[in-house]
C-alpha cells in the first residue's frame, strides 16, 4: 500500500471501519511493540489493524526510564547479543527520529566498597565502546576523582575513585509510540484507541479475528483477521488465556517506579548512572529540561497493569539511594512533583534470580488455535521484535507469502518529523509568530520537522498561540494538533502522553483541563456539558507521600 496523505491520514478508527475491513494482521496492543508490528506490517503492504483499550502507549511504554540504550550493565551478566542487538537499534533509532531519541552523557562515579570497582567499570566501556562503533556517538573514557568532580562538583566526594564517561539515548517514549503508530497509519494501517477486546473469534479451530468493544461508545462488533497478534505486554497473559484458559503464565512482571523533581534540587548537568548504597541495583539520575527523574526500581509484583502506582517505600527508596551520591541535596517527598511506574512484562525465568537479573530478552510464541504472542524485550528492541513478529505472522498466511510480503525499510524511512536533524527553519517561523524561546525549543523537541504544522494552525487562529498552563511552554495549536493528527481523544491523551504537562508542572496539569478539553471539543463535536464532562474526568494521580529520604542506606 501506499502512503496515505491529507488530514484524515492520523486520525482514530472508528469499529466499523475495521469491522469493515478484510484484515491480514490484526495487532492487539498499541504500545511501542504493538506499533512497531503495525508499522512493519503495513509498509510490507498487509491490510493491517490495530485495537488498543486505552490511548497509544497509555500502559508501560509511556512509563518507562524513557532510555534508548545498549544495556551497560547487562554485560556483567554476559548478555553479549542482547547488548550489541540493542546498540544496533539504538543507532537506527537516533537516525530516523532525531527529535525524540537523542545522544546523551552518563556519568558513572566509582566510590570504594561499590559492588563495580574502577578496573572492571574500564573494562565494560572499553567493552562497550567496540560493541557500539560506528554509532554516531562519542566514545567511553574513564577519569580520576579530580576529573569526575569538575564534571559533576556536587558528587559525594568522600571515597569517589574516579569514573566513566559514556553516551546513551534519551527518548520520548510516548510520542515514540505515536509516532511509530502514525508511520503505520501513513501505510494504511488502521488503528482505533478505546477498543477493547473481550472474546477472540474462531473459525475452522484457528483464531480469526476478536470481539471488540468502543469504550466511549459502548458498541460491539467482530473484528476479522487472518492472523492476530497478541502485543500487549503485562496483560500478554490475560489476552492468551481468551485462546486457551490455561495457558501457563509467560510473564514475571516487576514494577519500575520513577520520581520527577526541580533539577536544581540535585544540580547535576550529566545523567548520573549509580549503583544504589540501599542494595546494589543500578539506577539513574536523568536530565529533562528543568527538571529530573530518579529510576528505576525492579519489584516483583502482582499489581493490576491498568492501576499500578510508584507507592511509599519505592519513593523512599529513589530518594535515599541519591541522598546517598549526592548529599546536599537532603532530598525529601515535599521535592517529588510527579511519580510513575510502568509493569515491565519480563519473561518468567528462574524464580530465585533478583528482578534486576532477569533477561530483557523477548520471546514469540504461537498458540494452540494460532494466537501469535510476543512478550519479553525493551523499548530499544522494539523494531526488531516487531520484524521478527511479522516475519511469524506473514509465514501463517502462506507459503508464498514471505516473496509477496518482504521486509521493508524500517531501518532507514524516518518517522513522522524525523525527516531532519537541522529544524533551523522552523525555529525562525516559531519565533517570528512572537512565541517565547522556551516555548520554541518545547514545539522542536515534540514534533521536529512537524512543528510547521503546529505553527500553521497557530497561524490561522491567533487565539492557540497562548500557552495552555501559567508553568508550562505548551501552547493551544498543539491539543488542537493532537485532535486532528494524533489520535487523542480524552484531556488525559494530550497532558499526559502528547505533552506531559502531568509530569512537569506543580499541579500535574489540572489547570489547563477546562481549556484544553474545550479545544478537544472544538475538533471532537463535544456539547458544553461534554465538555465540562472531559474536563472534570481529568484526575492526574499526586504524587505519593513518603517517610523521611535520609542520606545513608538503613
Amino acid at each position: 500500500m501506499g502512503l496515505r496523505q491529507g488530514p484524515d491520514a492520523s486520525v482514530r478508527a472508528r469499529l466499523e471501519e475495521l469491522a469493515a475491513r478484510e484484515l491480514d494482521l490484526l495487532v492487539i496492543g498499541g504500545g511501542i511493540t504493538g506499533a512497531g508490528i503495525a508499522r512493519d506490517a503495513a509498509m510490507r503492504g498487509l491490510a493491517t489493524g490495530l485495537v488498543e483499550m486505552a490511548d497509544v502507549g497509555a500502559g508501560t511504554s509511556s512509563r518507562s526510564s524513557r532510555l534508548v540504550h545498549g544495556g551497560l550493565r547487562y554485560l556483567e551478566h554476559f548478555q553479549w547479543r542482547l547488548v550489541f542487538e540493542a546498540l544496533a537499534e539504538r543507532r537506527v533509532l537516533l537516525r530516523i527520529a532525531p527529535h525524540l531519541v537523542r545522544p546523551l552523557p552518563f556519568l558513572l562515579p566509582v566510590h570504594r566498597g561499590d559492588r563495580v570497582p574502577r578496573w572492571k567499570l574500564a573494562a565494560g566501556l572499553a567493552l562497550y565502546g567496540l560493541l557500539a562503533a560506528g554509532g554516531n556517538v562519542p566514545r567511553p573514557r574513564m577519569m580520576g576523582k579530580a576529573g569526575v568532580l569538575a564534571l559533576e562538583p556536587n558528587l559525594r566526594a568522600r571515597g569517589l575513585q574516579g569514573g566513566g564517561l559514556y553516551y546513551d539515548a534519551q527518548c520520548d517514549d510516548a510520542r515514540l509510540v505515536l509516532a511509530t503508530l502514525r508511520s503505520a497509519l501513513a501505510h494504511g494501517a488502521l488503528a482505533g484507541t478505546y477498543l477493547e477486546v473481550t472474546a477472540l473469534l474462531r473459525d475452522a479451530g484457528r483464531v480469526a479475528g476478536a470481539q471488540v468493544r468502543d469504550r466511549l461508545t459502548g458498541a460491539e462488533a467482530a473484528v476479522r483477521a487472518r492472523v492476530v497478534v497478541n502485543a500487549t505486554g503485562p496483560w500478554t497473559d490475560r489476552i492468551r488465556r481468551l485462546e486457551d484458559p490455561d495457558a501457563a503464565p509467560l510473564l514475571r512482571p516487576t514494577r519500575g517506579s520513577h520520581v520527577m523533581l526541580r533539577r536544581n534540587r540535585i544540580g547535576h548537568t550529566h545523567a548520573i548512572t549509580l549503583t544504589s548504597r540501599l542494595d546494589g541495583r543500578v539506577m539513574f539520575v536523568l536530565p529533562w529540561g528543568d527538571f529530573s527523574y530518579i529510576g528505576t526500581t525492579d519489584t516483583d509484583t502482582r499489581d493490576d497493569p491498568a492501576r499500578v502506582h510508584a507507592d511509599q517505600a519505592d519513593v523512599h527508596y529513589l530518594l535515599r539511594s541519591v541522598n546517598a551520591l549526592f548529599p546536599h541535596a537532603h532530598l525529601g517527598p515535599e521535592d517529588v512533583l510527579a511519580a510513575w511506574a510502568g509493569l515491565r512484562p519480563l519473561l518468567a525465568a528462574d524464580p530465585a534470580l533478583a528482578a534486576s537479573a532477569v533477561p530483557r530478552e523477548h520471546r514469540i510464541l504461537t498458540g494452540p488455535l494460532g494466537l501469535l504472542s510476543v512478550a519479553g524485550g525493551k523499548l530499544t528492541t522494539y523494531r526488531r521484535m516487531a520484524a521478527e513478529t511479522v516475519d511469524r505472522a506473514v509465514r501463517a498466511l502462506g507459503a508464498d507469502a514471505p516473496a509477496r510480503y518482504p521486509a521493508p525499510p524500517t531501518d532507514t524511512e524516518p518517522l513522522p518529523g524525523g525527516e531532519s536533524a537541522s529544524v533551523t527553519p522552523f525555529r525562525l517561523a516559531a519565533t517570528e509568530l512572537g512565541l517565547p524561546a522556551a516555548t520554541v525549543t518545547h514545539l522542536l523537541r515534540l514534533y521536529g520537522t512537524e512543528t510547521a504544522a503546529v505553527l500553521n494552525l497557530a497561524r490561522d487562529d491567533r487565539r492557540l498561540l497562548q500557552p495552555l498552563h501559567p508553568e508550562h511552554p505548551a501552547i493551544g495549536a498543539q491539543a488542537v494538533y493532537a485532535a486532528r493528527r494524533e489520535l487523542a481523544c480524552r484531556v488525559e491523551d494530550v497532558l499526559d502522553r502528547r505533552l506531559h504537562l502531568t509530569t512537569e508542572t506543580a499541579d500535574q496539569g489540572r489547570a489547563a483541563a477546562g481549556t484544553v478539553a474545550a479545544l478537544l471539543g472544538g475538533v471532537l463535536g463535544w456539547d458544553p456539558d461534554r465538555v465540562a464532562e472531559e474536563a472534570a474526568r481529568f484526575d492526574p494521580v499526586a504524587p505519593p507521600a513518603a517517610g523521611p529520604a535520609g542520606s545513608e542506606p538503613g
